[in-house]
């Protein structure tokens, strides 16, 4: 009874934290079982934590390879916490109560809204079964497609695997692979040229970083854009912008190097826009990122860290995070009272949670940067590269994450958490129950800028 007391005083942001650590612990422990491994050996608590963290925060960094390391039961124990971390633990365990009948509570609406970022309680029952039809429909047309030509590389069997492993973490925005057969951690680069590989693969990593609300958005809707909430719209437009910049730049200044003077006209630009998609959230590459100039790199940086959209299976500071504080600083430049996006004034409450959240992710960010460079003893912007990684959930890397210490694995396991439950979740989970205060202090100016 008194267990039953604790938990109806959580709030519904402790509830999501301590739903995904849970989750976690149970991973991790599931891959420390001998038969989890190939080589049938235990894996050390760092590296199953690691492994657990990365799967349920839909990262994809990894300290072992996928295929090559981990057992057949192991593979599918990851594949469940990719499955669970991209849908959310609180909508997953709503959805098995609803297929048992159960009634969902207000508490359990209420959760459920903040775990997908729902604009309201009402209809959020409704809303759940639209996004577990949605994700097992999408999930399973990205398998058939990719399905051929797997089935004809590695057999019929493992082919159909392979299929699924890869449609689901491209969806979830997971980023691990199967492919360590060719060559450890290599992800999808032996693909670089495979248009249905490439092209589904980029579909379902677009689908799933849009977010449920903005596809229910576009099915009630149809094409008529003007109907759309604000939010969908700014998902939407703010998307394309981040996929299309980098993509125009990575042609340019990247793929006209004599690193790819192999590649054909097409086959650059399919890598183009491949690199473009990926780092919002998905973590596959289909070419070497260490080959990429400072600032191809520094570009990627400020991708994973933007991140997806809400209400979705990707992670980052979030597109409409960036869109408020443009729309906040156009409003200062032009000295309006308020933000506006799309013709409708933006709540200063809001303003100020995008404020909050760019701080505390650059804070984490640089903070991880840092002690990754002193603790490694590697250059800045690798170390960059890695914490940008992690606290965004992307799983790209330039490669020194499998040679990681405990202190920088530690960093990455915070920062990947961090990245998956977010920020606000994280510090209305924190100050919960704390009372207001009524009393207002004497105002005075103090010059900024």
């Amino acid at each position: 009874m008194g267990y039953k007391n604790k938990i109806r005083h959580l709030s519904s942001f402790q509830i999501i934290i301590f739903g995904f650590a849970i989750v976690i612990l149970v991973g991790t422990l599931l891959l420390m079982l001998p038969f989890a491994s190939k080589a049938n050996e235990v894996t050390s608590l760092l590296d199953a934590l690691f492994t657990a963290t990365s799967s349920v925060c839909v990262t994809g960094l990894v300290v072992y390879d996928t295929a090559t390391h981990w057992s057949v039961f192991g593979k599918a124990i990851i594949l469940l916490l990719i499955q669970i971390g991209g849908m959310g633990v609180v909508t997953i365990a709503v959805s098995a109560a609803i297929i048992s009948g159960k009634k969902i509570g207000l508490m359990q609406r209420s959760t459920l809204q903040e775990a997908i970022s729902a604009p309201n309680v009402g209809g959020i029952v409704r809303l759940t079964n639209f996004i577990i039809r949605a994700t097992i429909l999408i999930e399973l047309l990205g398998a058939a497609i990719m399905m051929p030509v797997f089935c004809q590389e590695f057999g019929i069997g493992k082919g159909i695997g392979y299929a699924f492993f890869h449609s689901i973490s491209a969806f979830c925005n997971a980023g691990f692979d199967l492919m360590g057969e060719k060559g450890q951690f290599s992800s999808l680069t032996s693909y670089a040229s495979q248009p249905v590989i490439n092209v589904t693969v980029m579909a379902l990593i677009i689908i799933g970083g849009i977010g449920f609300l903005t596809w229910e958005d576009i099915k009630t809707n149809r094409w008529h854009f003007h109907k759309y909430r604000m939010q969908s719209k700014v998902v939407l437009v703010v998307s394309g912008v981040l996929i299309l910049l980098p993509a125009v730049y990575f042609y340019f200044f990247e793929f006209q190097n004599e690193a790819w003077q192999g590649y054909s006209i097409p086959q650059k630009i399919l890598c183009s826009l491949f690199q473009a998609v990926t780092p919002r959230t998905a973590g596959f590459n289909t070419v070497d990122l260490a080959q990429f100039q400072e600032s191809g790199q520094m570009i990627v940086i400020i991708l994973m860290l933007i991140g997806g959209s809400p209400g979705s299976t990707a992670g980052g500071m979030k597109t409409t995070t960036v869109a408020v504080l443009f729309a906040s600083a156009i409003a200062v430049f032009w000295r309006r009272e308020s933000a506006s996006l799309f013709g409708r004034r933006i709540p200063e409450n809001t303003v100020k949670h995008a404020a909050t959240i760019l701080v505390l992710y650059l804070f984490l960010f640089l903070s991880g940067s840092i002690t990754i460079s002193i603790a490694e003893q590697l250059p800045m912007l690798t170390s960059m590269f890695e914490a940008a990684s992690a606290i965004g959930t992307v799983g790209l890397t330039l490669g020194i994450t499998p040679g990681l210490g405990m202190i920088s694995k530690i960093i990455l396991i915070i920062l990947m958490f961090f990245g998956r439950v977010g920020g606000l979740t994280l510090i209305f989970a924190a100050f919960f129950g704390t009372r207001k205060n009524v009393s207002r202090l004497p105002q005075e100016k103090i010059t900024v800028g």
